[in-house]
């Protein structure tokens, strides 16, 4: 970080500092402050040489149940008549509210389920369940038990789920009957689940399934497929005496598979006590959740974020977590959100920036928005992707009304900590942030440091980050730095993290040490790989710009498709984009704009001139962007938390290029690159797909 920084009086400048200093000392009374432990850690960190850095272990003695930490604890503390989950549902219609008491229950049971069938300590625990109450409760079960979970999207793809299903072999499957996409569109789960355990050829010892009332099923006991209403009533006087199984602190907590587009998914597996000490912290300080306060995190569990910040997190606080069941816009309407922060009191929100052009592509003026009373929130955060600046005001004007100016490259809170608009980074491999604008430091609005557009934030306290510089003869393929040096100020870099590694980061491969350490710390001895590039400015601000295989060398010049996506979205026409890059004869490679329309009206060929002329000027010529390079469409290809997927629609441009060098055929109606798992809609790929193809067909 800066040393523009050294003197500042921020709480969360000072915090950085004294975990650079001591981080051991400043961990170590983290973990005693903020977690009850069975056995209280006398150690923060292993002893470690300088070959087993990236193998490092928090609190390494000190012993804990989760659960008891989420649950338990809270219940004997006298708070167990607070609300700790609220179920809002607007494709089925439901709200429903749990208390800690009733929450304690509910785990119990299922624990005492899960045990019938064999579970314990380190086994498999596969969920693949939609978003509902009942997913929680498995997790927080597994953990009570120390089993292993590991959640997957509901209504995967069978192949995907059976690539998970085949590499941890779960010793129970839970899921239910279905997913809903809307109130009339219902995904049936269990045929693709059938089909997953063909392709796996393996079958768990037990299959649990939830009836959900828009599909009930026969399920066959000859294949020990059990229904969860039955099960739990079996189980509920028994439950009683079911306690917390106290593990190492280094003991998995769960195992989350990353998705791509090709390869075998990568299971990551996150440590119980470093976990839950970083997202107790994070909780506090980062987002100034207290406990009784509620948030509400625009997640499925099947992804890091809803781990992180819509189970674990705000239980570990003490606070109320809400589970929506529904989209930004659709279920019924673009209002549902706002409604949400309203009527549950919401005052912390987590979501993509994704969510955020959604919304303003549907209502740019925000007349849903204006419906409502947000002044009791204190922050919203953004996260998964970069936010470009122009959302970024757009969300900050939409919220708080305020008229930010195209000009302003800063933004401060005001007086009040109300409505503090920012965007953070993180990873599924740090569990946690490690760049953002820490508001729990403060109780006024004026105690915050500015936020910058463009900006991740600073560096987080405990996070030892910096940028390496990118030497040309080592800027292609697997290539190892010996010697890697550090970025100038405001010089595009790879981003990396000096070992050891802040409590709660990935901690290994499942059953791939060899993977671990090839994946993130080969290239750079000493460091993690983050895998994207960005800046760290003069002030110590974070950019986060792209993943390092989004950056295009056009005539042996590296740039940046976040930079041009943010001269892109200036473009009042423009809803959504992304860029990605395809081969060009002269320059390698060149970029490529894919972008939707905000509205009717709009003569495509003037879009395309004037977009051309705003990246020349703001990018410079050496942008090369031609007029057969910008793509207009009806929507892009996402994830299901709301990710581009840009690096599929790259692969797609260079299968056609590949097809055509060798004078091969196309088909538009079969796309030979894969999908990744956690993509929200098949149809928009194969429509991409056919888009490609007669792009470069003439």
């Amino acid at each position: 970080m800066s040393h523009l920084l050294d003197n500042s009086d921020s709480l969360q400048v000072q915090a950085y500092w004294q975990s650079m200093e001591d981080p051991q000392k400043f961990w170590m009374q983290q973990a005693l402050n903020l977690i009850d432990w069975e056995t209280r850690p006398t150690k923060a960190l292993t002893t470690m040489t300088p070959e087993t850095l990236h193998k490092a272990e928090w609190f390494p003695d000190g012993r804990l149940n989760v659960c008891y930490n989420a649950i338990d604890r809270h219940v004997l503390d006298g708070r167990g008549s607070q609300v700790a989950v609220v179920y809002d549902s607007p494709v089925t219609g439901t709200i429903r509210k749990i208390t800690y008491n009733e929450l304690l229950q509910e785990v119990k049971c299922f624990a005492t389920v899960l045990k019938k069938y064999g579970v314990g300590k380190g086994d498999i625990v596969l969920l693949y369940m939609a978003m509902v109450p009942q997913t929680l409760v498995v997790m927080l079960a597994c953990a009570r038990l120390g089993a292993i979970h590991s959640v997957v999207f509901g209504g995967f793809a069978p192949a995907e789920l059976a690539k998970r299903i085949s590499d941890c072999q779960p010793k129970v499957v839970v899921s239910n009957t279905c997913g809903l996409e809307s109130k009339t569109k219902v995904v049936a789960y269990k045929p693709l689940l059938d089909e997953a355990f063909e392709i796996a050829g393996y079958r768990p010892r037990v299959t649990i399934i939830l009836q959900r009332e828009q599909l009930r099923i026969q399920l066959d006991l000859l294949k020990n497929e059990h229904c969860w209403d039955l099960e739990m009533a079996e189980a509920a006087p028994l439950s009683g005496s079911v306690g917390c199984e106290t593990v190492d602190s280094n003991h998995p907590l769960y195992m989350l598979y990353t998705s791509g587009t090709t390869g075998t998914p990568k299971g990551i597996v996150r440590p119980c006590g470093p976990h839950a000490v970083a997202l107790l912290y994070a909780q506090r300080y980062m987002y100034g959740l207290q406990p009784g306060e509620t948030i509400f995190t625009f997640s499925d569990f099947g992804w890091t974020f809803g781990n992180s910040y819509t189970a674990y997190g705000p239980l570990l606080n003490g606070s109320t977590t809400v589970l929506f069941e529904g989209k930004p816009v659709g279920t019924p309407d673009a209002g549902q959100l706002y409604r949400v922060f309203s009527e549950h009191r919401v005052s912390v929100f987590l979501c993509a920036p994704t969510v955020v052009v959604i919304l303003r592509r549907t209502d740019p003026d925000g007349l849903f928005r204006a419906k409502y009373d947000l002044t009791h929130m204190k922050g919203l955060f953004l996260a998964g992707e970069r936010c470009t600046p122009e959302i970024h005001r757009w969300w900050i004007s939409t919220i708080t009304g305020r008229k930010i100016s195209p000009d302003n490259t800063t933004v401060y809170c005001g007086t009040d900590l109300v409505n503090v608009i920012s965007d953070h980074w993180w990873q599924t491999e740090s569990g946690s942030p490690m760049t953002g604008i820490c508001i729990g430091y403060s109780s006024r609005g004026t105690d915050v440091v500015p936020i910058k557009f463009g900006s991740a934030g600073l560096i987080l306290p405990g996070c030892d980050l910096c940028v390496i510089r990118v030497k040309e003869e080592l800027d292609e393929g697997d290539c190892i730095d010996e010697n890697p040096e550090y970025a100038e100020s405001d010089e595009v870099g790879n981003i990396v993290v000096r070992l050891p590694l802040p409590p709660g980061f990935i901690t290994t491969l499942w059953k791939d040490e060899k993977r671990f350490f090839t994946s993130y710390f080969r290239k750079y001895k000493g460091f993690y790989d983050t895998g994207d590039t960005g800046t760290i400015d003069s002030e110590g601000y974070v950019h986060i710009l792209s993943r390092t295989d989004d950056v295009i060398k056009v005539a042996a010049h590296r740039l940046s498709t976040s930079s041009i996506e943010e001269v892109i979205f200036n473009h009042k026409a423009i809803g959504e984009c992304c860029v990605v890059s395809c081969p060009d004869p002269i320059k390698g490679r060149v970029p490529v704009v894919f972008a939707a329309l905000r509205g009717n009206g709009h003569l495509e060929d003037d879009v395309r001139r004037e977009l051309i002329k705003l990246a020349r000027s703001k990018v410079g010529p050496i942008v090369s962007l031609y007029p057969n390079n910008v793509v207009f469409v009806d929507r892009l290809p996402k994830t299901r938390s709301g990710k581009i997927l840009r690096k599929m629609i790259r692969m797609m441009i260079d299968a056609v290029h590949d097809a055509k060098t060798e004078n091969l055929p196309v088909f538009a109606d079969r796309c030979p690159v894969g999908a990744p798992a956690t993509i929200e809609d098949m149809a928009v790929k194969l429509e991409t797909w056919q888009t490609i193809v007669k792009l470069y067909s003439v």
